[in-house]
C-alpha cells in the first residue's frame, strides 16, 4: 500500500516529489507494505531471484561462447565481444530511467514487463543469423533489462520485515554470485553439446516462470503511478556520448585508431556530447542522472573505485576464456570449468561480509579485496602456453575471496551519509557508472590484447632469418613431416602468435594488478561510514 509520493529504490531524482510551498518539511513517508508470509514469501523470493539470476547469468554465459558465435557468424573473436559490450552499454543507459518508468507504470507492472521483454529479446538473439542482427537484439535485451535488478531489490525488501532486510539482501546477493559460477559451465556445456543459440533460449522458461509468479504474488502490492517530466535532452545526450565512445573503442583497432576519420569523428562526438551532457544535467530541474551527487566525497571516491575496479575485473573476465580457447586449445566446456570456481568462496563468504560490514571498517574490507585481486592477476601474469589446468584454476578460486569483499563494502561506502530520499538516485547513478565501466573495460582489454600481441609478434620474429638458424631447421622438419612450405610457414606463424598473444595477456594481467593497488588510494579518500545502515543500503547498487 503506497501513496503517490512513493519513491522506489532505483528512482531518478526527477521522480522525487517536491515539498508543498507552504511547508518547509519534506513529504510524509508512505506506509510500508505488509511483509509477505509463508508460501507467498518463499515463492516471491524465488520469482525475484530467478529474474536476477537470469539477468546476471546472461552476462557471464556468453563469455565462453564468443569464439563459437564469432565462427558461426563469420567474424573475428575480438569483433564477437560486441555481443557482450552491446548488452552492457544498453543496460547502462536504461538503468537511470528505472525511477521515471517506475513512477509512470508502477514497480510490479514494470518489473513483469521487463522480464517478459527480456524473454522475447533472448528468443530473438537465438535466432540471429549475423553479428549485426545479434548485436541489435542484444542492445534491445540490455535496454529492457535495465529495471530488472533495481526493482527485484525493491520488491524483495518490501516482502520482508525491516528487521530481516539483511537476510533479504543476502538471499538476493547469493543469486548474483551463483550466476557467475553456473554461467561459464552452463554456457560451455551448451555451446559444445547443443549450439550457442540455446544460451539465450534457456531464458524463455525461466523468465516466463518468474513473470508469472511475480504478477500473481505482487500485483496487489502495486505502487502508485503518476505522470512526471522526463529529461529527453539529457537522455539523448547520454545515448550519444556513451554510444560514440563505445563504438570508438570497439572499432579503433580495426580502423587504425586516429589515422581514421571515422574514429576521429566518433571521438569528437563523444567528447562534445559528454561536455554538453554534464552542463545540462547540472542545470536541469529533472536530470536523468543526478551528477550533483559527485560533490559528496564518499560517493565520488567510492563509486569511482567501484566502477574502475569493476571495469578492470570484467575486462579480465572476458579476456581469460578468449585466451584459453583461442591459444591453449580449451573447449567452451573446459574454459567454463576453469572460470566457474570464482563463485565458490564468494558464496561462502558473502553472508559473513553482509553481517560484518556494519561493524568492521568497510575501507579495510575493500582494501583487502583489491589486494587479493592484485595478487590473483599477478599470478596470472606468469601464465605460459605450458600452464596446466590446475595452475589456471587456483587464481580463479582465490578470486572468490576478493569478490565477496568487493561489492558490499564499496557500495556501503558509496551510499553512506545520504538521506533516504537520495539513495535511489545515488544507487542508480552508481549502477550506471559501474555498468558503463564494465562494458568499456571489455573493449579496452580486447583492444590492448590485440595491440600488444602485434608488438610481441614483431619482437619475436625480428631475429628470425629465412634459411638460417632455428627458423630453417623448424621449417625443414615440418616439410619432412609432410607439410608443404606454405603449410609449414603457417604453422610456424601460429606458434609465434600463440606466444605473442600469451605475452600480451600477461601484460594486461600485470597492468591490471598494478591498477588495483593504485585504486586503494581512492578507498582511503573516503570517510568511514557511521552506524549500520549502510549495510542494508548497499544492496541497491549491485
Amino acid at each position: 500500500m503506497t501513496s503517490s509520493s512513493t519513491v522506489a529504490p532505483g528512482d531518478s531524482p526527477g521522480a522525487l516529489p517536491s515539498s508543498p510551498p507552504t511547508s518547509p518539511s519534506p513529504p510524509a513517508m508512505p506506509a510500508r507494505p505488509e511483509p509477505l508470509k509463508g508460501a507467498q514469501l518463499v515463492l516471491g523470493t524465488v520469482a525475484l531471484s530467478l529474474a536476477t539470476f537470469m539477468n546476471v547469468l546472461d552476462s557471464s554465459i556468453a563469455n565462453v561462447a564468443i569464439p563459437a558465435i564469432s565462427g558461426d557468424v563469420g567474424v573475428s573473436p575480438s569483433q564477437g565481444t560486441w555481443v557482450i559490450t552491446s548488452f552492457g552499454v544498453a543496460n547502462a543507459i536504461s538503468v537511470p530511467l528505472t525511477g521515471w518508468l517506475t513512477q509512470r507504470f508502477g514497480a510490479v507492472r514494470l518489473f513483469t514487463m521487463s522480464v517478459l521483454l527480456f524473454v522475447l529479446t533472448s528468443w530473438l538473439c537465438g535466432f540471429a543469423g549475423s553479428l549485426e542482427t545479434l548485436v541489435l537484439f542484444r542492445v534491445l535485451q540490455g535496454l529492457v533489462a535495465g529495471p530488472m535488478i533495481p526493482l527485484s531489490q525493491t520488491l524483495l525488501l518490501s516482502s520482508y520485515p525491516p528487521s530481516r532486510a539483511g537476510t533479504a539482501l543476502a538471499l538476493w546477493g547469493m543469486t548474483t554470485l551463483v550466476a557467475p559460477v553456473v554461467g561459464p559451465l552452463l554456457g560451455g556445456w551448451i555451446t559444445d553439446n547443443i549450439s550457442w543459440p540455446w544460451i539465450f533460449y534457456i531464458n524463455v522458461p525461466v523468465g516466463l516462470l518468474s513473470a508469472l509468479l511475480t504478477w500473481n504474488i505482487y500485483r496487489s502490492r502495486e505502487t502508485a503511478t503518476r505522470k512526471l517530466p522526463i529529461d529527453t535532452v539529457g537522455l539523448s545526450l547520454l545515448v550519444l556520448w556513451v554510444g560514440a565512445l563505445q563504438l570508438m573503442l570497439d572499432k579503433g583497432k580495426e580502423l587504425d585508431w586516429f589515422a581514421s576519420g571515422e574514429i576521429i569523428t566518433m571521438a569528437v562526438v563523444a567528447l562534445v556530447s559528454l561536455a554538453v551532457f554534464v552542463v545540462w544535467e547540472l542545470t536541469d530541474a529533472h536530470p536523468v542522472v543526478e551528477l550533483r551527487l559527485f560533490k559528496r566525497r564518499n560517493f565520488a571516491a567510492g563509486s569511482l573505485a567501484l566502477s574502475i575496479a569493476y571495469g578492470v575485473f570484467f575486462g579480465n573476465v572476458v579476456l581469460l576464456p578468449l585466451w584459453l580457447q583461442q591459444w591453449l586449445g580449451y573447449t567452451s566446456t573446459s574454459a567454463g570449468m576453469a572460470l566457474a570456481p570464482v563463485g565458490i568462496l564468494a558464496i561462502v563468504l558473502t553472508p559473513l561480509v553482509g553481517k560484518k560490514v556494519g561493524s568492521w571498517d568497510p575501507r579495510w574490507m575493500a582494501t583487502g579485496a583489491f589486494v587479493v585481486f592484485a595478487t590473483v592477476l599477478w599470478m596470472r601474469s606468469h601464465f605460459t602456453i605450458e600452464t596446466d589446468f590446475f595452475h589456471i584454476l587456483v587464481p580463479t578460486l582465490i578470486q572468490g575471496v576478493a569478490m565477496a569483499f568487493f561489492f558490499i563494502p564499496l557500495t556501503t561506502i558509496t551510499l553512506s551519509g545520504l538521506t533516504p530520499d537520495r539513495i535511489p538516485a545515488a544507487a542508480g547513478l552508481s549502477n550506471f557508472v559501474r555498468i558503463t565501466a564494465g562494458a568499456m573495460g571489455t573493449s579496452i582489454a580486447t583492444t590492448l590484447w590485440d595491440s600488444r600481441a602485434t608488438m610481441h609478434h614483431a619482437h619475436l620474429t625480428e631475429t628470425l632469418v629465412q634459411g638460417q638458424g632455428t627458423f630453417a631447421i623448424t621449417l625443414n622438419q615440418l616439410q619432412v613431416a609432410g607439410m608443404t612450405q606454405e603449410q609449414a610457414l603457417a604453422q610456424i606463424n601460429r606458434l609465434i602468435d600463440q606466444q605473442a598473444f600469451t605475452l600480451a595477456a600477461n601484460d594486461i594481467f600485470w597492468a591490471s594488478s598494478v591498477l588495483f593497488l593504485v585504486l586503494i588510494v581512492l578507498i582511503w579518500l573516503t570517510k568511514r561510514p557511521a552506524g549500520h545502515a549502510g549495510a542494508a543500503d548497499a544492496g541497491g547498487a549491485h
